[in-house]
């Protein structure tokens, strides 16, 4: 296993495109891979769902409180266009024939890291152009980062 994690590390630092969400949030994303997957969870020792997966990830890395459900994310984060994508910005999907059940976070080149389901049973990197999950894409969202006065 840590030999993988170096692996997806060595993969975010290969990307090209500069973030505007600071590096903590894809980086932190990602040392959670293998984490266990759990309905309704929140904490990558017990499990996490998709949303509770992505609002650990921005609680731990910014200190900011997402709502608990990937809709309500979606609704709380400004679209983008798919060329403006970048590692930390959210993607959304259809997986329960509902609009935006699910959320991961994009890492670049086409990647992007999520708690998956009780199925495949842990947090993982998967692609935005495979099959399942293109055929599901609902779109990118960025979350809005809170205006912070400069230090003096």
């Amino acid at each position: 296993m840590p030999m993988r994690r170096l692996f997806l590390f060595a993969l975010l630092f290969s990307t090209a495109a500069t973030a505007e969400l600071p590096d903590e949030v894809p980086f932190y994303a990602v040392s959670l891979v293998g984490s266990p997957y759990r309905l309704g969870g929140d904490s990558p020792e017990t499990g996490m769902d998709c949303s509770g997966f992505v609002g650990h990830v921005f609680r731990a890395t910014l200190g900011l409180t997402l709502p608990r459900d990937s809709r309500a994310i979606s609704e709380s984060a400004r679209p983008l266009a798919d060329d403006e994508l970048r590692p930390g910005d959210l993607v959304f999907f259809n997986t329960l024939n509902r609009a935006y059940s699910h959320v991961g976070i994009y890492l670049g080149d086409q990647r992007f890291v999520h708690a998956t389901s009780s199925r495949t049973g842990s947090v993982r990197v998967s692609r935005l152009d495979e099959r399942y999950w293109q055929s599901r894409y609902e779109g990118a969202r960025r979350v809005v980062l809170p205006d912070v006065p400069p230090r003096d």
